[in-house]
């Protein structure tokens, strides 16, 4: 793989997450269908233009298994998210019905893991790997990591607690307050798997099932402020 610099890599890598981001904000007055239809049309679109920069989703373990892991984490994930969540949500939660639900369990559990996954476990958890090990001789040692490194050039599995902390803390952000007890130990279930498994499609794997478990116990049981 062309080693481009991280600077070079920040657009394919953080823009996906941003497009939905700034779609959702941004349309908020559409209705949620199609809001989430443009989301899901829009990111696809970018995720498609961007996918030959991206580090190989495979690591150097049987991907069979890391599927496996990955769902068993995800589960175990979803377990661990509604006990950590349920003392914070609204009880009065709106539902989500018809086309509105089923557009937005699919973005969550096939289009949000990758590009999250990506951005959050592979692209800020490898420059902090990367700042943390430069910054011990280097006074300039972030300038350098953005402009003179690749994050293509960490091994799958290498970590350090810097890393561990900023891509945790980085996730957390990106969800709302309420869940951010949740959202902090569901990143360092997927950092852990990621540690363990030393590959990414892990991850997006629990992270999808999760979403997808998560929606439907929300559905089944009507339990609307976990969503």
């Amino acid at each position: 793989m062309t080693p481009y610099s991280n600077y070079r890599l920040l657009l394919p890598y953080v823009g996906p997450y941003f497009a939905y981001v700034g779609i959702a904000t941004l349309f908020g007055g559409l209705p949620d269908g199609w809001n989430y239809l443009l989301r899901i049309a829009a990111v696809s679109i970018f995720l498609g233009w961007a996918w030959r920069w991206y580090v190989p989703l495979k690591g150097p373990k049987n991907i069979s298994l890391s599927v496996i892991y990955g769902v068993l984490v995800g589960i175990v994930g979803t377990v661990l998210w509604i006990v950590a969540l349920v003392p914070f949500v609204d009880e009065s939660a709106t539902a989500w019905t018809g086309l509105s639900f089923s557009l937005r369990l699919l973005a969550a559990t096939l289009l949000v893991p990758i590009f999250e996954e990506l951005f959050i476990r592979v692209y800020l958890f490898r420059i902090a790997y990367q700042w943390f090990n430069e910054k011990k001789q280097n006074k300039h040692a972030l300038e350098d990591v953005v402009h003179n490194q690749s994050i293509n050039s960490v091994r799958p599995g290498e970590w350090n607690y810097f890393a561990v902390i900023f891509s945790t803390v980085a996730f957390a952000l990106g969800h709302q307050v309420v869940e951010w007890p949740a959202s902090l130990i569901y990143g360092l279930l997927m950092v852990l798997l990621w540690i363990v498994r030393k590959d990414i499609i892990s991850c997006i794997v629990a992270h999808g099932t999760t979403n997808l478990a998560l929606g439907i116990y929300v559905y089944r049981t009507q339990s609307w402020g976990l969503w």
